[in-house]
């Protein structure tokens, strides 16, 4: 066996370890790769990879030498890690319709993946977040899995990490996609929160275990975010941040897209408010229209009513009882003759509608003159 070809294994006759293995040979998002797996599966290719057979696509085997499949399958087991391929049971068929879907997923926690985001909401932003975009991140993944849906995010500092702890604080489902192996803490500082993703849903990658972050990493892995998300909302993000990325993704995958509005002096906020300006994104502001933008037709959907401002007893008055009691002064009593002509109403129409207003507490007899009386919310009188 030559140093060239690596250290070879038994594994590799199994589709789902060959997965593996080229996982670990080649970049996510290889063009050749995918249409080798689309064509012939993991198994095939990877045997002819071995016998030298693609000198023409250089990149497939330039890891060739350092591969060891058997110890990616023991790091893996070691760390609780279990991987998931196409046509497992746990296996999230909308990845699978991505143009370039991962080669298999590596998952630490619950290994049904499929079903831990048939009801999900990606939350996604930027690091360098605002106070009000940290306490809004937050209060969504609180509200979304409150709800009973899965937050779905990348554990970056700021937005990501202020939505998985949203959820966690609800003992809710959370999902986080990381750009190296789910055994390694990326940021360090978000170990002992990537452990609480792991116990009450997973930390998923699609690299193998002991993979290190690197940059193009993180941009790759924006779409398996949105990917297992029903919908993807961009809570705060500068104009270049990588979380527009993963809107992209899902709007190119016809996922729907929503946006948090911001100040608008807030350059944090900019990138959230071209999408809004420039894309089909929908502006979002609450858990509940979140979960109105990612639930099936039909579901979720939000009540106008019930969000509107308390309904006022003048709301509900015809025009003219809402003349006469616009035309009724608060501070002094006004007599029917001067209130007739205030508000443009004929005595025959005055009286009925004074006495309908009297009924609703709205106004009250004064001497000879009728005041308004003033009730909560009412329009201050002009």
């Amino acid at each position: 066996m030559s140093a060239r070809s690596g250290r070879r294994s038994a594994l590799e006759q199994d589709e789902r370890w060959a997965r593996v293995a080229w996982a670990y040979l080649v970049e996510p998002k290889s063009g050749p790769l995918m249409r080798l797996l689309s064509e012939q599966g993991a198994v095939e290719p990877l045997a002819r990879l071995r016998e030298g057979r693609y000198r023409s696509t250089p990149e497939l085997s330039v890891r060739l030498g350092t591969l060891d499949l058997d110890g990616l399958a023991h790091a893996a087991r070691r760390q609780g890690a279990h991987v998931l391929v196409p046509g497992d049971a746990g296996w999230p068929d909308p990845v699978g319709t991505h143009t370039a879907p991962p080669y298999c997923l590596f998952v630490r926690g619950e290994p049904e993946l499929a079903a831990l985001t048939g009801r999900s909401v990606a939350l996604v932003g930027s690091r360098a977040a605002s106070d009000y975009g940290l306490r809004v991140a937050a209060d969504l993944g609180e509200g979304v899995a409150g709800r009973g849906w899965t937050v779905v995010s990348g554990a970056a500092f700021g937005i990501d990490a202020a939505a998985h702890r949203g959820a966690l604080g609800v003992d809710g489902p959370t999902v986080a996609v990381l750009a190296c192996g789910v055994d390694i803490a990326y940021p360090r500082a978000h170990e002992a929160l990537l452990d609480e993703v792991a116990r009450t849903g997973a930390v998923v990658s699609e690299v193998p275990v002991g993979s290190a972050p690197f940059r193009s990493r993180f941009l790759a892995r924006n779409r398996i975010i949105a990917m297992l998300a029903r919908a993807t909302v961009v809570v705060e993000a500068g104009l270049r941040s990588g979380s527009l990325s993963t809107a992209r993704e899902a709007r190119d995958h016809h996922l729907p897209v929503g946006a948090v509005p911001g100040p608008v002096t807030s350059a944090t906020s900019a990138g959230c408010h071209e999408l809004v300006r420039d894309t089909d994104a929908v502006l979002v502001t609450d858990a509940a229209e979140v979960v109105e933008l990612a639930a099936p037709i039909g579901e979720g959907l939000v009540d106008g009513a019930g969000r509107a401002a308390p309904r006022a007893p003048e709301d509900d008055l015809d025009e003219t009882a809402y003349a006469v009691w616009s035309a009724v002064p608060l501070s002094r009593a006004l007599g029917t003759d001067a209130l007739a002509v205030a508000a443009g109403v004929d005595h025959a129409r005055l009286l009925p509608a004074l006495a309908t207003l009297e009924s609703l507490a709205l106004v009250a007899r004064d001497g000879e003159g009728w005041r308004k009386l003033r009730t909560e919310g009412a329009a201050r009188p002009t």
